[in-house]
């Protein structure tokens, strides 16, 4: 098996195991994301790359291991903080407020880097119009970097989904995230906009200095955009790797095609 080396590494996954009741979820499960870095998470359906991505956002516990983010156990951090440290996510089946607009949605993300209590917030006093500023101020940088400034007044609902899924990532920026997690975000999508979105993320991990875990079943988007690719399957990881060394693993093979070399 392949391995990655801790050296540089933001987020590390150590020896995870989650159970739900009797069926085991994760098995032992270790690799590092290295700073800087995307990498992504493949493997069949069940193979657990979900429950470790709730992990990761402090949704489920794990029953054994540890997580390390950015040099600190990540298991200590309550559900609520995991924005604040700087984690960011998008979902498979879109989290966003749809009778909102563009705009709306994408400052409720940035809710977490605001710090006026309620007491500041209901005498109006300058605080709360500083953050205000800088809250609408930043929405509206991201909406030019994901090309959605025309788009700023429209209601998410009428949009189609490939731009929905801009607004969503637009609003996991907004919290200013070290770590970038992408949940399936080419599902749905076709062929050309999944071109597209492999260089938009490219290019925004260029351009924000972010580090990317992506968990992903369109194959040809993982491998052209990855530095490095784990595999999970039945909880187990099977390969770990550069993308072209991952893709001639043959426990991969068996997993997705029932082959053996």
């Amino acid at each position: 098996m392949i391995e990655a080396t801790a050296s540089g590494a933001l987020l590390r996954v150590l020896n995870v195991g989650v159970r739900f009741g009797g069926i085991v979820a994760l098995d032992d499960v270790s690799f590092d994301v290295p700073s800087g870095s995307i990498v992504g998470l493949i493997g069949p359906n069940g193979a657990g790359k979900t429950t470790l991505f709730n992990c990761l956002s402090r949704l489920y516990q794990c029953g054994s291991g540890d997580i390390v983010f950015d040099g600190s156990s990540l298991l200590s951090v309550p559900r609520h903080r995991v924005a604040v440290i700087g984690i960011g996510r998008t979902f498979q089946n879109l989290a966003l407020f749809r009778t909102m607009t563009v705009l709306e949605n994408i400052m409720v993300g940035r809710h977490c880097r605001t710090h006026s209590g309620f007491f500041v917030n209901a005498l109006r006093l300058p605080a709360v119009a500083r953050e205000e500023h800088a809250t609408h101020d930043s929405a509206r940088a991201l909406l030019r970097l994901l090309d959605l400034e025309s788009l700023a007044g429209t209601r998410v609902a009428e949009l189609p989904l490939g731009t929905q899924k801009r607004v969503e990532l637009a609003r996991a920026l907004a919290s200013e995230p070290k770590l970038l997690l992408l949940d399936e975000p080419a599902s749905g999508l076709n062929h050309e906009e999944v071109g597209a979105l492999g260089k938009l993320i490219c290019d925004i991990r260029e351009r924000l200095a972010l580090t990317v875990l992506l968990v992903e079943h369109h194959m040809s988007l993982v491998m052209s955009i990855s530095d490095r690719v784990v595999a999970l399957n039945f909880g187990r990881k099977i390969a770990e790797g550069t993308p072209a060394e991952v893709q001639q693993h043959p426990e991969l093979l068996q997993a997705y095609l029932g082959s053996t070399g």
